[in-house]
């Protein structure tokens, strides 16, 4: 009998060890740790993660795991939802985008969480890291076309892939692995809404209540409880009632002979991901020529159908949070031409209700190209072009943002946008202490490290 989908991926996922993985794709596992830890510690005042901490802390429970920056001791279960919450909050974590995108460093938690559990080394939860990234990217390829553009959310896929993180933490065998697929395979399909339109707290929230059902998933398998195996292809499964067409393949052929996790982006700017490109070739048109914002008469942007769908529609220009102005493509743009940087600053409540900003905001129109559509998600192009009241235009065309693996942030990229998002709470000394800790964290085990992130008594 032919093996299932899920079968395949938990016998890679239950043989893989940390000998086998290349010393690049270690390296790269511990760089987007690093940032996914920077982008923890820069939400610890957010509302959204602040409202959860607190109702986390009035439940209590078994101490299991660390809440990063904050100390909190609680169950496994829980801090794997903070965790993922204070990495997702800024949008300012990792992106891969193909028929699909994602963020797989939101998963990241289930495997700190239940590396301390049980007590685990840091060489166990890297590997776990990996097969976040490996599965979840995948997933992002699987559907032709992707689930988003069913007007699903990406969360739908986080579901099959917390589950084998959390698993290969637990040490659960092939079956048990099957079964926690199964298990969070049935309940976890994500409507669109959090991301279309006026956006809410649950933009950033869907994704993280994927890896804490993962978490509870791999916990119930390990217990025993079953859970439907041909959940990707059997009848009523994923494939069958999200419609036509798939590419099974791509979940698992050549698994472990090249890496996705090298493949994966960061993020330069703290903002959904198809602004990126616009953003950087604003900021270029703006500064080299020294465009003042009064001098503009009009800014036409050029990119593709879904992203003036996401990001121009009418909710998007009259931003009233954070969530819809770091999803709001004209509201970035008028910041970047206002302030000429993209800062974790500009979603602030004085910078959304600031008056220049109204008189630029409804200057700036999207225009989808048939031709740029044809050539994403190989690349993502952008033409930004600047029109000023004296009849000249500022034109700039790009294919890709920085951070994008053809242009990829340098460590020194990477450090600078660390210590951006934790220099106000640790000091300059500590900030280069942590980043060694990181980088050589295989020494140590989860517990020490998760312990190392702390820096609220």
């Amino acid at each position: 009998m032919e093996k299932t989908i899920s079968r395949i991926m938990a016998e890679f996922a239950v043989n893989l060890q940390f000998e086998d993985l290349p010393e690049d794709v270690i390296h790269e596992a511990k760089r987007y740790l690093y940032d996914s830890i920077g982008c923890a510690y820069g939400s610890m005042e957010t509302p959204d993660v602040n409202a959860i901490l607190s109702i986390y802390r009035e439940m209590g429970g078994r101490e299991e795991a660390t809440v990063i920056g904050f100390g909190d001791e609680l169950p496994a279960v829980n801090t794997a939802l903070i965790n993922s919450l204070m990495i997702r909050a800024l949008d300012f974590n990792d992106i891969y985008w193909k028929e699909d995108p994602s963020h797989p460093s939101d998963i990241i938690p289930a495997a700190l969480a239940m590396g301390e559990k049980t007590d685990a080394s840091m060489k166990a939860v890297i590997v776990a890291i990996v097969l976040a990234y490996e599965f979840e990217q995948r997933l992002c390829e699987f559907a032709k076309p992707g689930v988003r553009e069913r007007k699903w959310h990406h969360a739908t896929l986080t579901q099959f892939v917390s589950p084998i993180v959390a698993g290969k933490m637990l040490g659960l065998n092939v079956d048990q692995m099957v079964n926690a697929v199964g298990i969070n395979g049935c309940h976890n399909h994500t409507i669109g809404c959090p991301t279309a339109g006026k956006l809410t707290m649950m933009k950033n929230t869907v994704d993280p209540m994927a890896v804490q059902t993962g978490v509870f998933a791999a916990l119930m398998a390990q217990k025993g409880y079953t859970g439907t195996e041909a959940v990707f292809e059997g009848k009523e499964g994923l494939m069958d009632v999200f419609g036509p067409a798939w590419e099974p393949g791509i979940l698992t052929d050549g698994l472990g002979e090249n890496w996705r996790i090298l493949q994966c982006s960061m993020k330069a700017f703290p903002t959904e991901a198809l602004t990126h490109t616009h953003i950087t070739a604003t900021l270029k048109a703006v500064i080299e020529n020294d465009i003042k914002p009064e001098a503009i008469e009009k800014v036409v942007v050029t990119t593709i159908a879904r992203a003036c769908d996401i990001l121009f529609d009418p909710h998007k220009y009259e931003p009233d949070s954070r969530e819809t102005a770091d999803h709001s493509l004209p509201y970035c743009l008028a910041r970047a031409i206002l302030d000429r940087k993209i800062t974790t600053q500009t979603f602030e409540d004085e910078k959304i209700n600031d008056p220049k900003l109204k008189a630029i905001i409804h200057r700036i129109k999207g225009e989808a190209s048939v031709e740029f559509e044809r050539m994403f998600p190989a690349k993502q192009p952008s033409r930004v072009t600047i029109h000023t009241k004296d009849g000249n235009e500022y034109s700039v065309y790009l294919e890709y943002p920085k951070g994008d693996p053809r242009e990829p942030m340098t460590m020194e990229d990477l450090e600078t946008k660390f210590n951006s998002l934790a220099g106000g709470k640790i000091a300059k000394k500590d900030l280069g202490e942590l980043k060694e800790m990181i980088f050589s964290c295989e020494d140590i085990s989860a517990r020490d490290f998760m312990g190392q992130l702390v820096i609220i008594d």
